[in-house]
């Protein structure tokens, strides 16, 4: 099993890359949504926060208010690394979990959608690292129109990532989403066909 790390500073477009990925065949793990999953209503994650910030974190519904969340910790790094070490147990968990899942499976190519990879010194867990990238100022204005962000606190999101200019360098294959969709699927359509081979040679190293 090939196993892909892949990561992107917020608001490159990684999420359409894991999407166009998963079309063609990529089973995807999603740190996102193991995100979410660790903190829902009645976990330990969930208490722990709520513990933590009290109720103005929580919604209506008594589910976490995200958006309050993300607004009180992405301002202060102290209380993002604080919430980072309630989340990121409980979502490596969940991971590792699926990706034996899919060992046991027999899945050819496991792409693990991490935000932060890089931060966290996650790279030498994966056989290969795909990073998506796009100008700062065009991650700026996608965050503004496309979730509705002010843009001061898109520019505390952006503000707490190692600057893509420092992965770029470690990545094995670096997809510049800055042109249309169509542009980008022709990328990640040549990194796949890459991909693909890669998995080839390292099962006919194993036959032989």
């Amino acid at each position: 099993m090939l196993l892909v790390g892949l990561t992107g500073n917020i608001g490159s477009g990684k999420s359409t890359v894991a999407r166009l990925l998963s079309e063609h065949g990529a089973t995807v793990i999603d740190a996102d949504i193991l995100a979410r999953r660790a903190v829902e209503l009645g976990t330990p994650g969930y208490e722990q926060i709520v513990a933590r910030w009290g109720k103005e974190v929580v919604s209506v519904d008594g589910q976490l208010d995200r958006a309050a969340l993300r607004r009180l910790v992405f301002a202060d790094q102290e209380q993002l690394e604080e919430l980072n070490a309630i989340v990121h147990p409980e979502v490596e968990h969940l991971r590792d979990r699926l990706i034996h899942d899919a060992r046991i499976r027999g899945d050819r190519i496991v792409v693990c959608d991490i935000p932060l990879l890089f931060e966290k010194k996650m790279t030498e867990r994966f056989d290969c690292i795909i990073l998506v990238d796009a100008p700062r100022p065009l991650r700026l204005e996608r965050l503004v129109r496309d979730r509705a962000l002010p843009e001061t606190e898109a520019m505390d999101m952006i503000a707490v990532q190692m600057p893509a200019e420092l992965k770029r360098a470690r990545a094995d294959f670096v997809i510049d989403n800055d042109g249309t969709l169509v542009h980008l699927a022709d990328r990640v359509n040549e990194t796949w066909d890459a991909l693909v081979q890669e998995a080839e040679t390292r099962e006919a190293a194993v036959v032989s």
